[in-house]
């Protein structure tokens, strides 16, 4: 979650460069140039971000179920071997003790797999918002007359004060999730 409100810090930071290099607008003198996003209020109510969220949390919510499952069921069976391995041989106690360590390893191979998948698809999941969230201020801008977009969040404070009159934060929350209604559902 940290990963997506320091995305959001980079994504606004960004558009500082490009709207230094772009060409002027016509505006009137009342427009400011510079206005400021609060990104904790933008990840709190962009609905994509809630669907992003949610299907994370059930990903990773599935992937913990299935992997606490399979330690118990490795566990059950180490302590069936440890009921039983006083009677049998030293050849079955070696094959059984082998067997059972490579189920070790393939379960922490299993759990480091699911994190790796998890860490990708949320990486996958914040470029998306990166990219959206970028596409939708290139357009914003153009239309506003800005030239500056900042961010504020209290979590990762880049900017200390912005005066309310530049917050613009209500107005991209609803053309954002104006454009999410239109489109499909998050898959």
């Amino acid at each position: 979650m940290r990963t997506l409100v320091i995305t959001l810090s980079i994504i606004f930071t960004v558009f500082i460069a490009d709207a230094q290099t772009a060409p002027a607008t016509n505006q009137p003198a009342s427009v400011p140039s510079i206005v400021f996003v609060n990104s904790d209020s933008l990840v709190n109510n962009y609905d994509y971000f809630k669907a992003v969220k949610l299907k994370l949390q059930d990903l990773s919510q599935k992937a913990q179920t299935e992997i606490a499952a399979k330690g118990q069921a490795f566990q059950k069976e180490v302590a069936a071997y440890q009921k039983t391995a006083s009677s049998l041989t030293p050849m079955q106690k070696a094959a059984t003790e082998k067997r059972l360590a490579k189920k070790q390893q393939d379960l922490e191979a299993l759990g480091q797999n699911t994190q790796k998948q998890l860490q990708d698809e949320s990486a996958d999941q914040n470029s998306k918002l990166y990219d959206r969230i970028a596409a939708y201020l290139k357009t914003y801008t153009k239309l506003k007359g800005y030239k500056i977009v900042l961010t504020y969040s209290k979590s990762n404070p880049s900017m200390l004060y912005g005066d309310e009159s530049l917050d613009v934060t209500k107005d991209v929350v609803t053309g954002l999730n104006d454009e999410y209604k239109k489109e499909a559902p998050v898959k």
